[in-house]
């Protein structure tokens, strides 16, 4: 009887193991490390990474970059989705104010055709562009080889 109870008590245990193995992994693989390129004299862009990185799932490491526009050209960011900074992340390219939540969906969804996600210009109120309550719409474009469609939009907030 103690042998059966020693043989159920010890399934348990690698049973749980396994759960909790399995669970840590897939909290693993949700993280990620972006690499935003900017212009030394831009704050928005550190302001930007400091909110991808409050998500507390992912790490910002911010290079300074003389030539910016040869960082966007490389990566393939059309010129009317341009901002002030460009993030690389598993493959994507994240072209300026993008809110994290846009990019984990993006990183969860991985779907095909997209090589990334932009919001053009410098939007008030998007992620690193904050002005207290006030938000301009505007719109998350994906893009990539197949074209442009919209990935999210956000109102306007007074």
């Amino acid at each position: 009887m103690i042998s059966l109870l020693r043989s159920a008590i010890a399934r348990r245990t690698l049973a749980g193991s396994l759960f909790l193995g399995t669970a840590l992994t897939a909290c693993a693989a949700q993280a990620a490390s972006f690499t935003m390129y900017r212009d030394a004299n831009c704050g928005c862009c550190l302001a930007w990474a400091q909110h991808v990185e409050e998500s507390d799932e992912h790490d910002v490491t911010s290079v300074d970059h003389p030539d910016m526009a040869s960082v966007k050209a490389e990566n393939g960011v059309p010129g009317d989705l341009q901002s002030c900074h460009t993030a690389i992340v598993e493959g994507y390219v994240i072209e300026g104010h993008v809110p994290v939540a846009d990019v984990e969906r993006l990183l969860a969804e991985r779907p095909t055709g997209v090589k990334g996600l932009a919001v053009a210009g410098m939007p008030m109120g998007s992620p690193g562009m904050e002005h207290g309550n006030h938000r301009q719409a505007f719109q998350v474009i994906a893009f990539g080889p197949e074209g442009r469609s919209v990935w999210a939009s956000y109102p306007a907030r007074h």
